[in-house]
């Protein structure tokens, strides 16, 4: 009996995914305003200004907007072309970083690099140039050395400023789009676990990486010290209870809470809009991330597809990163939330890779009934 294949349409549809481009639209504008409701107090006792972070980090979502527009529309195959040099400059910042005249200290860690009025978080350039260039290597060679060298040099530069939660999503991202590019299986094998040994070492070598993992293992220790942090994230979402205290009626945000803009702006959502508005956060990024796998699916060109599953596997690896900290099923790790966590250089980056990953999904291939 012969069998039926359906065909597949190499036609492109040349329209960009509307439906994605809404909600992470959406998600960045909502993100504002939640960085206003929750920085409110802060900005006023320290700038004079209420709205000080709210008109910050709306500049910076034009500026991603536009980032975003550029990248949609430009054929994304370019970048393959410019892999290397985008990646090279990525450690090249990355190694700034560490320069006294160049690099900006704060709580010990060296994590921002200043050139002339710009600050920026060098670590959020560098995960969009690993993705660009592992997309454009493992499309064509598949050698597991290469690919070592390659996170290695990243994960490591970090790993000095020192950032283990980055470093630790970096290694993360690679490993998926290694292991999507078609890796023989036995290498994960040997990889995850020499990864979570070293990931293991690292934490029991430093002080304050130990303490985060004490104080995750017992979070009744020290409750006005080590684990203060998390008891106020939860106490945050404790009171919000299903429909929340109210948009803008947040108490944690009177300088109970700390990082309420940045690292635990999760926290002051769940307590304004309580678990009806959290679950909507967490569906918009299960949305985004099941729209960025279809896309990566439909897409024939194998630089395309793995540039769309490092895109989409960055958001997904770091939301869960994020909210997995905030309900204490992980230790705190200093990692933003996608799109509404306070900071430029996060906002802009993201926005510049979705704009990568809309590109992409004007090339998928329609596939027949």
């Amino acid at each position: 009996m012969r069998k039926f294949r359906s065909p597949v349409l190499r036609s492109q549809t040349r329209r960009i995914d509307k439906h994605l481009l809404f909600v992470v639209l959406a998600l960045s504008l909502f993100g504002v305003m939640m960085v206003f409701n929750a920085s409110g107090v802060d900005a006023t006792r320290n700038f004079g200004d209420q709205f000080f972070f709210a008109k910050r980090q709306l500049i910076w979502a034009a500026f991603g907007a536009l980032g975003l527009l550029f990248f949609s529309r430009i054929p994304y195959q370019l970048l393959q072309r410019f892999a290397l040099p985008i990646f090279g400059i990525s450690l090249l910042l990355l190694g700034l970083v560490l320069l006294p005249n160049f690099g900006i200290s704060s709580l010990g860690a060296s994590r921002w690099l200043e050139i002339g009025p710009i600050v920026f978080q060098p670590a959020e350039f560098a995960k969009l140039a690993l993705v660009i260039y592992l997309a454009a290597i493992l499309a064509k060679n598949r050698s597991l050395v290469l690919f070592l060298i390659t996170v290695g040099l990243t994960t490591g530069l970090v790993l000095v400023e020192p950032d283990l939660g980055t470093a630790a999503v970096i290694a993360a991202i690679g490993l998926v789009i290694y292991f999507v590019s078609g890796a023989p299986l036995w290498y994960f094998f040997a990889i995850l676990p020499a990864a979570l040994i070293s990931g293991l070492i690292l934490t029991l070598t430093s002080a304050y990486r130990k303490e985060r993992l004490m104080t995750f293992l017992n979070p009744e220790i020290d409750p006005l010290g080590t684990s203060y942090h998390i008891r106020q994230i939860l106490i945050a979402l404790g009171s919000g209870g299903l429909f929340g205290m109210g948009l803008g009626q947040s108490r944690q945000k009177y300088l109970f809470l700390p990082e309420p803009t940045t690292d635990s702006i999760f926290a002051i959502i769940g307590e304004e809009l309580g678990f009806i508005g959290s679950a909507a956060v967490v569906l918009a990024f299960i949305y985004i991330i099941w729209k960025g796998f279809t896309i990566a699916s439909r897409v024939s060109d194998p630089f395309g597809k793995l540039l769309a599953v490092g895109v989409t596997s960055w958001i997904g690896i770091q939301a869960v990163v994020n909210l997995s900290s905030m309900v204490a099923f992980i230790p705190l790790t200093g990692v933003p939330l996608p799109l509404l966590s306070y900071g430029g250089s996060s906002l802009i980056t993201m926005l510049a890779a979705v704009g990568i990953l809309l590109n992409v999904s004007k090339f998928q291939t329609a596939k027949a009934k």
